[in-house]
């Protein structure tokens, strides 16, 4: 169990015993209750709020109840101190000893370190990437890819059950283009002199292969039939070839998803009735019109028609909205609710991660998930901004439809799976990110990737040299011959799996990326001592002993960064080159 975890559990003990002795009222929730660093390190070591999050229900303030539960944590063997600051917060300092017992228990735990049971094995349902089944990743895609991934990776690592998703939207207009592009491509196979790809078909090359295949299974039988006799075909056939290209794609990343959701499949099985039963049982849905868009001035000609409306102003929505249009047909809304719906049915929590132009529908489907499942399922929307491809500092512009867009290949290619990883993760997934090839490559302490990696190869550096200068890992390590300043960075690396577990529960794994930059910064702060005083380097040729703890220390801290990159699906690199 980690530091920060234990004395959780040792705080919740002595609330218990309060509890018992009437000093606190029972049922109280303790969910907000947290340990966690003080803000500023001079205060001490760990921090608590118990006081201030409890001090209302008990019926008392919260410095009132900070010196209720400040002598029994002075109690605790390894505490040196308890301050009541401010209205009530409550400071700890710990004994050395603490911190190298934190170091012992990164050492044993190892690839565990971190992993926690918050999540207590509940089902998340966490889909990304979703785009239209019309062409290969391209980098507009490739941001959500990594976000979905590395937060379905940190989802598990604190101990939910995740399911990871891609919903394919094979029941839309893009895809009917997209099959009379293939038939383009089919009877350019067949020997046909196409010319110019004709306006509003995709004019990628990457269809020529599909083309090819058609051609090859069914020969010219539909080269002159009309549309009706092969559109469906075509679809289908071209439909699973994308499929195919995109988790080919995909996989470049390290990305595989578990379930791959039709929306042709969801139309088919009568999904979306079933949703609108739900909702019209419930009294949610009705007939009736929209009000004239506030985007229309008074002269623009609006005509006010019948429509099939679900109610979701009642759920935090800005107004009611259409499930069927006039002519019968269902929403792209209404499909999308019917899809909500299939995913409830296994899940207790639903993540959507959606790009920017989604944004605006957010909360009507937030609403339909609380609808249609009485509460029970909550949906988290994680809005991804655009990334800006740089080179040479001028923008790469992307067309889909040009069939000149960047491909997610392509750039894993030129500079890797790992930097493509680590740099969509260097910012909040809601503000744009800027990456330029140069800089993602760069090797300097302004490129995230490179510090963070290079600090683990340092590390790793540090071990050959240490065999090399008969350093053994197998002789004991005195860890009381560390001093203030590297049981500063254990203190840092303590804080790793609160760091997990706030990303898990935030959804934010960037958090991790945050996390693991100061920690290297840190790392390479202590080794560069040794730059302007050589008794301070971490190996030490009259000194074996002290050699032997701070290498016990890199090597505690090069796991740290080895299971945070691993959450963010990157490998650590063993050395620079």
């Amino acid at each position: 169990m980690s530091l920060y975890a234990r004395y959780s559990a040792l705080l919740d003990t002595i609330l218990d015993e309060l509890t018992d002795a009437g000093q606190l009222p029972p049922g109280l929730a303790r969910r907000a209750v947290a340990v966690e660093p003080p803000r500023d390190p001079s205060h001490g070591d760990l921090a608590t709020n118990a006081a201030m999050v409890l001090a209302k229900g008990a019926g008392t303030n919260p410095r009132a109840l900070a010196e209720a539960i400040k002598p029994k944590l002075e109690a605790l063997p390894d505490v040196i101190s308890v301050e009541v600051a401010g209205p009530g917060f409550i400071n700890l300092r710990l004994g050395e000893e603490s911190w190298r017992d934190e170091l012992v228990t990164i050492l044993v735990e190892g690839e565990r370190y971190g992993l926690s049971m918050i999540g207590a094995n509940e089902r998340v349902n966490v889909e990304y990437v979703s785009a239209n089944p019309t062409g290969p990743m391209h980098m507009g895609h490739c941001r959500g890819a990594v976000v979905g991934d590395a937060l379905a990776r940190l989802l598990e690592a604190a101990g939910f059950r995740v399911t990871k998703e891609y919903y394919v939207n094979d029941a839309g207009s893009q895809v009917d283009t997209l099959a009379r592009s293939a038939h383009l491509r089919y009877r350019e196979a067949l020997g046909e002199d196409i010319g110019e790809i004709p306006e509003g078909l995709y004019p990628g090359d990457y269809l020529k292969p599909v083309g090819e295949a058609l051609a090859a299974e069914y020969g010219d039988k539909f080269v002159g039939a009309p549309e009706s006799e092969w559109l469906e075909l075509f679809k289908a056939r071209t439909v699973a070839a994308m499929i195919e290209l995109i988790k080919h794609d995909l996989g470049l990343l390290g990305i595989h998803h578990d379930i791959f959701a039709s929306e042709a499949a969801l139309q088919a099985s009568g999904k979306v009735e079933q949703a609108m039963d739900n909702l019209r049982a419930k009294g949610l849905v009705y007939e009736g019109q929209l009000e004239r868009p506030k985007s229309l001035d008074e002269h623009d000609e609006w005509e006010p028609v019948e429509l099939t409306l679900f109610k979701s102003s009642q759920f935090g929505d800005d107004q009611d909205r259409p499930m069927k249009k006039s002519d019968g047909s269902w929403t792209y809304f209404g499909a999308d609710a019917a899809y909500h719906l299939q995913k409830t049915e296994g899940a207790d929590h639903l993540v959507n991660i959606w790009g920017a132009d989604h944004a605006g529908t957010v909360k009507r489907v937030q609403a339909a998930v609380n609808a249609l499942t009485d509460g029970r399922v909550d949906l988290d929307v994680k809005i991804i901004q655009m990334v800006k491809l740089l080179r040479a500092g001028e923008p790469i512009k992307m067309s889909k439809r040009a069939g000149n867009f960047v491909t997610l290949a392509d750039v894993v290619r030129e500079v890797g799976k790992d930097v493509v990883r680590f740099m969509m993760l260097t910012k909040r997934a809601d503000t744009p990110l800027d990456f330029d090839f140069a800089k993602v490559v760069e090797a300097s302490k302004d490129n995230p990737v490179f510090y963070v990696q290079y600090a683990h190869a340092r590390i790793s550096s540090l071990k050959r040299k240490a065999a090399d200068a008969g350093v053994s890992l197998d002789d004991p390590a005195d860890l009381a011959l560390l001093d203030g300043e590297e049981l500063a960075l254990v203190k840092l690396a303590a804080q790793y799996p609160r760091t997990v577990e706030s990303a898990a529960m935030a959804h934010e794994p960037h958090r991790i990326a945050f996390y693991l930059y100061d920690l290297a910064a840190a790392f390479h702060a202590l080794w560069n001592r040794g730059n302007d005083d050589p008794e301070r380097r971490f190996l030490l040729e009259n000194n074996p002993q002290i050699s032997r703890a701070r290498l016990e220390l890199a090597i505690g801290i090069g796991q740290i960064i080895r299971n945070g990159l691993d959450l963010m699906g990157v490998e650590a690199a063993e050395e620079m080159r």
